[in-house]
C-alpha cells in the first residue's frame, strides 16, 4: 500500500472518532439528559462531573485530532498536500493529533476512575449532599454495582458516566495508535514519496 493510500485510510477513522468524542464531551454535560445540572445555583455552582469541564473529548480527541485527520486527508488526494513536503508536515500534525488523543484519554481515565459528581447517600453518610462518592476508590466503584444506588441524582448517573467516559476512553486509544501509524507513515512518505504522481 503506498504511503497516500495509507494516510487516507487513516483520516477516515479519524473523522469519525473525532465526531464521536465531540458528541459525547457534549453529552456528558446534560446527565439525565437533563440541562438542570448545567444551570448554576445561587452559590454559582453547578453540577457538572469535573472531568467533563476539562473537555477532554472536544478539545483533545475532537479539535485537536479532526485538524490532523484534515491535513493527513489531503496527503492522499492528488494535490499540493500529496507530496514529500505534505508528507512531512503529516508527521507533525500527527504529532498534534497524538498530544490531543493522550489529553482526551487522560482526562476519560480519571473521569472513570473518580466517578461522577451526584446527590449521594449510602450508610456510612446517611446525609445526602453533592459530592464526588467513589473519588478515593481507585476505580474499585466500577466492579461493585451495589455502590452506583449511592447516587441518587442525576438519575443513572453513574452508568451515563461509565458508558460515555469508556467511550471517549477507547475512541482516544485508536486516535493515539492511528496518529501513531500517521507518524511512521508520513516518514516513509517523506522519504519514499507518497506513491502518487508528485
Amino acid at each position: 500500500m503506498c504511503t497516500g493510500a495509507c494516510s487516507k485510510f487513516i483520516a477516515i477513522p479519524l473523522y469519525v472518532l473525532a465526531a464521536v468524542s465531540v458528541i459525547c464531551n457534549i453529552m456528558l454535560f446534560f446527565p439525565d439528559f437533563k440541562t438542570d445540572y448545567a444551570a448554576k445555583d445561587r452559590e454559582g455552582n453547578d453540577k457538572i462531573t469535573e472531568e467533563v469541564k476539562y473537555m477532554g473529548g472536544l478539545i483533545g480527541g475532537g479539535i485537536m485530532v479532526l485538524i490532523p485527520a484534515i491535513h493527513i486527508h489531503l496527503t492522499s488526494a492528488n494535490n499540493c498536500c500529496a507530496n514529500r513536503c505534505g508528507m512531512f508536515l503529516s508527521i507533525g500534525f500527527a504529532a498534534a493529533g497524538v498530544v490531543g488523543a493522550v489529553y482526551s484519554l487522560s482526562v476519560a481515565a480519571l473521569g472513570l476512575a473518580n466517578g461522577p459528581l451526584c446527590f449521594w447517600s449510602n450508610e456510612n453518610n446517611p446525609r445526602a449532599q453533592w459530592g464526588v462518592p467513589f473519588a478515593n476508590s481507585n476505580g474499585s466503584y466500577l466492579a461493585n454495582k451495589d455502590m452506583w444506588e449511592w447516587c441518587k441524582l442525576p438519575e443513572n448517573v453513574v452508568e451515563f458516566n461509565v458508558g460515555l467516559f469508556s467511550t471517549l476512553l477507547v475512541a482516544a486509544s485508536v486516535e493515539l495508535v492511528l496518529c501513531l501509524i500517521q507518524m511512521v507513515n508520513g516518514l516513509f512518505g517523506c522519504i519514499c514519496g507518497t506513491g502518487s504522481k508528485e
